[in-house]
């Protein structure tokens, strides 16, 4: 044999060995992805499974035009949810939180942060008055009233 077949050898091992140090760092890089992506998975799945919300009331004053209605939510579960992606029916109509006339957790106004234990009181003008009102969390847990309470003041 001559120098030709061992240089030749030689080239084809390193292409090879070149070749073979590219796909280990491309699947190394794709498993790392796919982990990550599970792991993110399985907490997004353990915050819905710690999540829990009711519906205390909802009560409107039928004496008034604009139907001021006052509903009160409480956090029943484990996870700290955010008052900015939480979401609100009325009758199956989207309401913006952030036009309500007043949004409070525990009293305290201007607040992102709803813990558990504590109660989100909404107060919403409104065309008509309430027959359904649901609460919808950030992570999709949702709770619904069927039953609004008249007051006439």
């Amino acid at each position: 044999m001559g120098f030709g077949v061992s240089g030749s050898t030689a080239i084809i091992f390193l292409g090879v060995l070149i070749a073979t140090g590219t796909l280990y760092t491309a699947a190394a890089g794709t498993a790392e992805t796919l982990e990550d992506a599970h792991d993110s998975d399985e907490e997004r799945l353990l915050d819905r499974r710690n999540t829990a919300i009711t519906v205390g009331s909802v009560t409107f004053n039928n004496s008034t035009p604009n139907y001021p209605t006052d509903v009160n939510v409480t956090n029943t579960g484990t996870t700290t949810l955010s008052v900015n992606d939480t979401s609100m029916l009325v009758d199956n109509e989207y309401k913006d939180l952030s036009s309500a006339p007043s949004v409070t957790v525990d009293g305290t106004s201007g607040t992102d942060v709803w813990a558990p234990g504590e109660t989100l009181r909404v107060e919403l003008n409104l065309d008509d008055s309430p027959s359904r009102v649901k609460i919808v969390t950030e992570n999709g847990i949702s709770a619904v009233n069927a039953t609004p309470n008249e007051v006439n003041v």
